[in-house]
């Protein structure tokens, strides 16, 4: 009877702010860091959209990430917010499973396009001038559908079968948003194979992603060693660079998370990892993105000077 009333009713997350000054601190904080990421990433995608000296694939699979990430802390923050100012801890199953699927699209989305990027510096760096054969814009198109088909396959899969476990003890997820990594502490069955599971996703979609991208970050800074030209040598570089700052802001925490065995990780400071890779990354993103880019900069300058002229 236990089992069926807490399965029909949901969860509850006990969310990040502790109940005193310092929660609402951490709060407004969040709160502040969400609205900067939804105003840099939300800027990034009209501004790859609007200036045409940035439709390019580089660009184009930028856009994508920034579209990945507007998404990413939308599913989150909005509901924890909502639970923290209105005092309800709750989320109903429906609601919990929805979170979870579009969660777990987005971040394994995120991290076939971040290889994807990878590649094309790679290309554009190593290959210039097979670059326009092998990245076109076809090719790009390709890419960016098969990270969302991929992510959302998987996410499938994740959401279905966790959906389906029984839940015998407390419903009490320690997050503030329906992790299936949390959520495995509530079932009353071994859930070990399903782990595995998770395990060998989170090693396809995140961690041989990674893989792939040092390497090829490891073959691009060969190449820039080789080149004569001092002003190709530091734009590639910063290209390099700014990509791989990304990647690991995004994996590390991630892959810690999903492939780190529970018994040798605090929910404390899983919790605090969560807040990294889902709320700051997606802020820095766009911040890491103009700063080290000129090209991103010279086009928000042409667009501001277009909508003052107007």
């Amino acid at each position: 009877m236990e089992n069926n009333n807490q399965t029909l009713t949901g969860f509850l997350l006990l969310g990040l702010f502790p109940p005193s000054r310092i929660g609402l601190f951490i709060f407004i904080l969040i709160v502040i860091i969400f609205l900067m990421a939804l105003f840099g990433n939300l800027s990034m995608f009209l501004l790859i959209l609007l200036d045409v000296h940035l439709h390019t694939p580089m660009y184009f699979l930028l856009s994508q990430l920034s579209l990945m990430d507007l998404n990413y802390i939308s599913t989150i923050v909005p509901k924890m917010a909502s639970n923290y100012l209105f005092g309800n801890k709750s989320i109903s199953f429906i609601e919990c499973g929805v979170q979870s699927f579009f969660f777990l699209t987005l971040a394994g989305a995120e991290g076939l396009l971040l290889a994807s990027m990878a590649y094309d510096r790679y290309l554009a760096i190593c290959f210039p001038l097979h670059y326009p054969i092998r990245m076109s814009k076809k090719v790009c198109v390709l890419m960016i559908t098969g990270s969302w088909i991929m992510g959302s396959i998987n996410s499938c899969a994740h959401t279905v079968y966790a959906l389906h476990i029984p839940y015998c003890r407390s419903r009490s997820i320690n997050r503030f948003f329906c992790d299936v990594p949390a959520m495995l502490t509530l079932a009353c069955m071994d859930t070990w194979v399903y782990e595995y599971t998770v395990f060998v996703s989170t090693t396809l979609l995140i961690a041989f992603p990674f893989i792939g991208i040092a390497c090829s970050c490891g073959r691009v800074l060969h190449a820039i060693c080789h080149m004569h030209s001092t002003e190709r040598r530091k734009k590639a570089y910063s290209t390099c660079s700014t990509h791989l700052i990304v990647v690991t802001f995004y994996s590390e925490p991630f892959a810690y998370i999903y492939l780190c065995p529970r018994r040798l990780r605090s929910p404390s400071e899983a919790k605090i990892l969560v807040v990294f890779y889902i709320i700051l990354t997606p802020m820095l993103n766009p911040i890491i993105y103009i700063l080290r880019n000129k090209e991103v900069m010279g086009a928000l300058r042409r667009v501001i000077q277009r909508i003052c002229s107007i």
